[in-house]
């Protein structure tokens, strides 16, 4: 088997964009937590003040024989409004940004060819969606972890 594959996402609330990607044939694990910010080992109270620098991420993991990181990035595009600015629905912040923090070379350029590819579908707003290379990766707390499937009905997507 070849080596499993990482993404990593922002798309706002990490609860429902976990449960989805959960979903998708060839991922293997989904692992909800906060990346992209300043402060280490950062709690959900912290994130949530909005002075971590910290979004609420997804970290996956997948076979890349079974799902391609272009189909990833497809569907994270999918999962939330990629033209809203530090905000998804009601939640409002950067720890509810936009981002896709890519692991490669490879995977920026997917990553923006995909961004722009979709653009005009959009118009006339832009996509907010930033591309940045993956930082540290923290493990939210174990309560959040599995949210949707352990509180059914409870988790609503902000598109």
């Amino acid at each position: 088997m070849e080596k499993l594959g990482q993404a990593t996402f922002a798309a706002g609330c990490f609860w429902g964009v976990e449960a989805s990607f959960r979903l998708v044939p060839g991922v293997t694990s989904v692992v909800s937590g906060y990346t992209g910010g300043h402060v280490k080992q950062p709690t959900y109270e912290n994130v949530c003040t909005g002075m971590t620098g910290h979004a609420e991420a997804v970290e996956i993991s997948f076979d890349p024989e079974q799902v391609s990181y272009e189909t990833l990035v497809k569907k994270f595009f999918t999962l939330h409004d990629p033209t809203q600015m530090s905000r998804q629905g009601p939640d409002v912040g950067e720890q509810y940004r936009s981002v896709i923090f890519y692991h490669s070379p490879e995977q920026k350029e997917i990553a923006e060819h995909i961004a722009k590819e979709l653009a005009p579908q959009y118009l006339p707003r832009t996509i907010a969606t930033s591309v940045e290379p993956a930082k540290e990766f923290w493990k939210a707390e174990d309560y959040h972890q599995r949210y949707a499937e352990k509180h059914p009905g409870q988790v609503v997507c902000h598109i």
